[in-house]
């Protein structure tokens, strides 16, 4: 998926709003009935290719190419419908919460690092989560497959062929969770996938 074709797909949400934060992050549909300055589905500036061999050192691991090709030429990380889905990216500058007119994704560091499953493989790249339940996806690098996991336990419930497939077929049901307003239908109901 090259990033005008990720846009096209959150731009479902374009009627409430479109702008760019003070560092680029293209913010797509104000939601006011969440918080004043939350936007439903934010795409972040790529980074570079001395940002992501950085980012390398500090996690102790190579970046998979799919994942490594996602921040360098789609966005360095991804928000869904406020975080219901969110793929963790580099932060390339000191982040300030007081801050509201700029974004930053959620620091890969923490969920590829401190968050992993104690049952987690050296293959096992974790590069997202859901704010349900903290449940995790990661991309195994013996099959480049995506793998959905609970926030415990790495073994997968759910799988996709690649980083692609996945984020089509999670932004339409993670979509069909909200109503044309991004209101959710439910809160009660699971917005995680449902386990195979």
């Amino acid at each position: 998926m090259d990033k005008k074709e990720l846009e096209n797909l959150l731009m479902r949400f374009s009627h409430l709003g479109v702008t760019h934060s003070k560092n680029g992050a293209l913010l797509i549909g104000k939601a006011p009935h969440i918080a004043e300055y939350a936007w439903l589905n934010i795409m972040y500036p790529c980074i570079t290719e001395a940002e992501v061999c950085d980012l390398e050192k500090k996690l102790g691991v190579a970046i998979p190419d799919v994942y490594r090709d996602f921040l360098m030429n789609v966005s360095n990380g991804l928000n869904i419908m406020n975080c219901t889905l969110a793929l963790h990216g580099c932060r390339t500058t000191s982040y300030n919460r007081a801050d509201f007119e700029s974004r930053y994704p959620f620091n890969i560091e923490d969920v590829q690092k401190s968050e992993r499953p104690k049952n987690a493989t050296p293959e096992m790249f974790f590069f997202a989560s859901y704010n349900y339940d903290c449940s995790k996806l990661y991309l195994n690098t013996s099959d480049n497959k995506i793998y959905y996991c609970d926030r415990y336990d790495a073994t997968p419930l759910k799988s996709w062929d690649s980083l692609s497939a996945m984020l089509t077929s999670e932004i339409e049901r993670i979509f069909s969770l909200f109503d044309a307003d991004g209101r959710i239908f439910s809160r009660m109901a699971p917005t995680t996938p449902v386990a195979l």
